[in-house]
C-alpha cells in the first residue's frame, strides 16, 4: 500500500461534522486542522449546510478537492458504506476513529471493513484510534489543542495501540525536548498494522528511531514483526503490555489484541536486537540517546565529574548494568594534570571517575574530554553536571560538545532538570549531545546504544 497521501496529507477530510454539537469528535477535530495545520480541510456530513460560516458538504463527491485523508467519525455502523464511499472517490487513506468494533465483540464489522479495504489495496488506521499526529503538519486526536502537550517536531517516530498512552508519552516527551517525526495510535489495527508502518517509517527522512506501544499480535504474526524490525536500519524500541495474565485479559478487552508469552517476546526481542524498554522511563532514555546516537557501544565507560559522591553513584549504576570503567593511561594522566587549572591541579583525582572537584571551571571538563575521548579504552563518557557550582558556566555544554571539536566518541550528561538551568540543558542539546535529568537515566541512555549494538551482528 503507498502510504504516502495518508501520512502527509495536503487535503483532508472530516466526516461525521455535526451541524449542532460542535463538541463532536468530527468537529473537534475539524476545527483543529482548519485552524492550526496548514491543510486544506473540509467538514463532509451527508444533511449538507455550514458551521462557523464554513460549508458542510453533503458528500466527499461534493468536495472541490481530491482527497488524501479522510478521518471518520461516525457511528460504527456506517463505517464499512463510508470506507467503500472513500474508495469509489480515490481517497488516498482513511483514519476511522470510531469505536464500536472487535473490542466490543463486533468483530464480523471490523472484518468486512478489512477486507473491502485490504481488496481496493486502501490504507486505514484504526478503528478505536486517535490517528495520527505530526508536529505542524496533522493532528486528528480527539483532543483540543489545549488540552494538548505538544513535542518538537524531530527524529521520534511512535507507533501505539493505546490512544492514552501516546498522548501520555508526547506529554513526556515534549517536557524532556525530545522531538517527534510521526504519532500514530493504530487502535485495533483492522488494515495498517506494526509491520506496515515500520516499512514506512523505515524510508522516512524525518524519522531516526521509531518506538512502539505493543499490547498483542495477531496468530502467527510476531516473527513476521521482529523480522521486520530487525532489518530496518534504525534503532527499534519496544514496550510491550500484556506481561502478567491479567494484564492479557486486560488487552484482549481494549483492542481484541492476543497478548501472547510475554517471556518469549521478551527474549526474542533481545536476540534479535529490538530494543525492550520496561517502562516510560526507559523509553524516553533510550529514544533520546538513539536520536542523538543512532550506533553501538561497547561495555567501557569514562565518567567526568566535580562530585565525587556522584561519581560513585555512577559508578555503581553503571556497574549494575555491566559496564566498566577503565583506568586512564598514566601518560594520559600526566598530560591532564599539566593542562588543568591551577585551583584544581592538586586537588582533582584523575582516575575513573575522573573527579575535577567542586573548585573545576569550564575548561578543565574540555581538557578531560578532549584528552580522553581519542582513547580506545574508551567506547562513550558520561559527564555529571552540577550546575550549583560557581566555576561553571552556562556556555559549559556549548564549550565541551560543539561539533566544531572532535568529538570522538558518544557524550551523555546529568544535568538536573530544572528551569533556572535551561540554559546549561540546552548548551549540551542544541550541540547533539543528549541530557538526563538523573543520573540512572543517563546511564539508561548508555545502556539503549550497547543493545542497539546487536542490530550489526545479524
Amino acid at each position: 500500500m503507498d502510504l504516502d497521501r495518508l501520512m502527509k496529507p495536503r487535503h483532508v477530510a472530516v466526516i461525521g461534522v455535526s451541524i449542532h454539537n460542535d463538541n463532536h469528535p468530527a468537529n473537534v477535530i475539524f476545527k483543529k486542522l482548519q485552524l492550526r495545520y496548514p491543510v486544506e480541510v473540509y467538514a463532509v456530513n451527508n444533511r449538507g449546510g455550514e458551521i462557523h460560516g464554513f460549508p458542510v458538504y453533503a458528500g466527499l463527491a461534493a468536495v472541490p478537492e481530491p482527497i488524501d485523508l479522510a478521518i471518520i467519525a461516525v457511528r460504527a455502523q456506517y463505517a464499512l458504506s463510508v470506507v467503500q464511499t472513500c474508495i469509489d472517490q480515490r481517497v488516498g487513506g482513511a483514519i476511522i476513529v470510531s469505536g464500536g468494533f472487535a473490542e466490543t465483540g463486533n468483530s464480523d464489522l471490523q472484518d468486512q471493513v478489512s477486507a473491502v479495504a485490504k481488496a481496493a489495496d486502501f490504507p486505514i488506521i484504526g478503528p478505536n484510534c486517535l490517528g495520527l499526529f505530526s508536529p505542524g503538519r496533522i493532528d486528528t486526536f480527539i483532543l483540543p489543542s489545549e488540552r494538548m502537550e505538544i513535542p518538537k517536531p524531530g527524529g521520534v517516530a511512535i507507533i501505539s495501540q493505546s490512544g492514552a498512552f501516546l498522548v501520555d508519552l508526547l506529554v513526556k516527551f515534549s517536557n524532556h525536548g525530545i522531538g517527534v517525526s510521526q504519532a500514530i495510535s493504530i487502535g485495533n489495527k483492522a488494515v495498517l498494522r506494526e509491520i506496515d508502518l515500520l516499512n514506512y517509517l523505515k524510508n522516512d527522512p524525518e524519522t531516526k528511531v521509531i518506538v512502539l506501544y505493543i499490547e498483542g499480535f495477531a496468530d502467527n504474526e510476531g516473527r513476521d514483526f521482529v523480522e521486520a524490525a530487525t532489518c530496518i536500519g534504525k534503532p527499534v524500541v519496544v514496550n510491550k503490555s500484556g506481561k502478567s495474565a491479567e494484564g492479557g485479559r486486560a488487552v484482549s478487552s481494549h483492542t481484541a489484541s492476543i497478548a501472547g508469552d510475554y517471556k518469549v517476546f521478551s527474549e526474542i526481542f533481545a536476540q534479535h536486537g529490538i530494543i525492550e524498554a520496561q517502562n516510560e522511563y526507559e523509553i524516553l532514555s533510550y529514544c533520546k540517546v538513539l536520536n542523538a546516537y543512532p550506533r553501538n557501544i561497547q561495555r567501557n565507560i569514562g565518567v567526568i565529574t566535580i562530585s565525587g559522591g556522584h561519581g560513585v553513584a555512577a559508578t555503581d549504576m553503571c556497574a549494575a548494568r555491566g559496564f566498566a570503567l577503565p583506568q586512564i593511561p598514566e601518560a594520559v594522566r600526566q598530560r591532564i594534570y599539566q593542562r588543568l587549572s591551577p585551583s584544581v591541579r592538586d586537588i582533582a583525582t584523575i582516575n575513573n571517575p575522573v573527579d575535577l572537584t567542586a573548585s573545576a571551571i569550564d575548561e578543565d571538563f574540555v581538557v578531560v574530554y578532549d584528552e580522553l575521548t581519542n582513547l580506545p579504552e574508551f567506547d562513550a563518557f558520561l559527564m555529571l553536571v552540577l550546575p550549583y557550582s560557581t566555576g561553571v558556566s552556562i556556555d559549559i555544554g556549548a564549550k565541551v560538545s560543539n561539533p566544531s571539536k572532535k568529538r570522538v566518541r558518544p557524550l551523555v550528561a546529568y544535568i538536573p532538570h530544572l528551569s533556572k538551568y535551561q540554559a546549561f540543558i540546552e548548551g549540551f542539546e542544541l550541540n547533539g549531545v543528549p541530557v538526563s535529568d538523573s543520573i540512572e537515566g543517563a546511564v539508561m541512555m548508555l545502556e539503549g546504544m550497547r543493545r542497539y549494538q546487536q542490530c550489526f551482528r545479524l
